[in-house]
């Protein structure tokens, strides 16, 4: 079954000129909700993040989730809608997170979704979830079809050393699952590089240490014993998984 959002907007009117756009921008009936939350008793705001099935037919690769955010103002009748769109689901929560959203409230994904491979994505997700204005997205690209992933390249402002980053997004779509792992780059024409060759391993953070390096080797030691459900990009040991040598992602437009 579709969960389709509803905005709650019955007897309100946009507040200003770019509320009312974006909401006439989104059709309700293109959206499947992953994870949202209304405030209540007083409803004054909704955090909603949705994928976009209309991005199937529109120019490939484009993000295909949207983070809403609405604010009602109760005496007056009027809302405000504001929208950003996003190649994966923790950076789409993070920005709602960024806009007020308590982050208990939207960090799991309802429905139908992919589900998370094993621990390691699990830690990935919620870093990005809870990093703030860490990451600048500098790119993205979404493939529904095969090879089914997503990528997210973007510049870590706390990072010492290889500060681009890439956040690599894989499905298993038999298996029903998806990992999530993180490559760091000295440099952006580096990350371009590998995301359009993929020759190599995907370069693992030199900062992966501690409760990041703990949780590499348990994802390693999952994998090793013959767990169930770990896509093909699964964790090698030693190493941040990759996409091997798969080429660039083919269009998502279906023929």
């Amino acid at each position: 079954m579709i969960a389709e959002p509803d905005f709650r907007l019955a007897g309100f009117e946009p507040a200003d000129a770019a509320s009312e756009l974006a909401e006439s921008s989104i059709w309700a009936g293109d959206l499947t909700v992953l994870t949202e939350h209304h405030t209540t008793p007083e409803g004054t705001h909704s955090y909603i993040v949705a994928h976009d099935r209309s991005m199937t037919w529109g120019v490939p690769g484009d993000p295909a989730l949207v983070a809403i955010k609405i604010t009602r103002d109760l005496r007056e009748r009027t809302f405000t809608f504001e929208t950003a769109n996003h190649a994966s689901l923790p950076f789409a929560q993070n920005w709602l997170i960024e806009h007020g959203c308590p982050p208990e409230r939207i960090a799991q994904a309802k429905g139908d979704s992919l589900k998370p491979a094993d621990d390691l994505t699990l830690w990935v997700e919620r870093q990005i979830r809870e990093s703030g204005s860490r990451y600048k997205v500098l790119d993205s690209w979404t493939s529904d079809y095969a090879p089914s992933e997503t990528w997210t390249l973007t510049r870590d402002s706390s990072a010492a050393q290889a500060p681009i980053r890439v956040f690599l997004e894989e499905g298993n779509p038999d298996a029903h699952t998806y990992t999530m792992r993180e490559g760091a780059f000295t440099d952006e024409a580096a990350a371009r590089h590998w995301l359009e060759h993929r020759g190599s391993p995907l370069p693992q953070p030199p900062d992966y240490r501690g409760e990041a390096a703990a949780r590499l080797t348990r994802a390693a030691l999952t994998r090793s014993s013959g767990a169930s459900a770990i896509p093909k990009a699964g964790l090698d040991t030693g190493n941040a998984p990759s996409a091997g040598t798969a080429q660039r992602p083919t269009p998502r437009r279906p023929m």
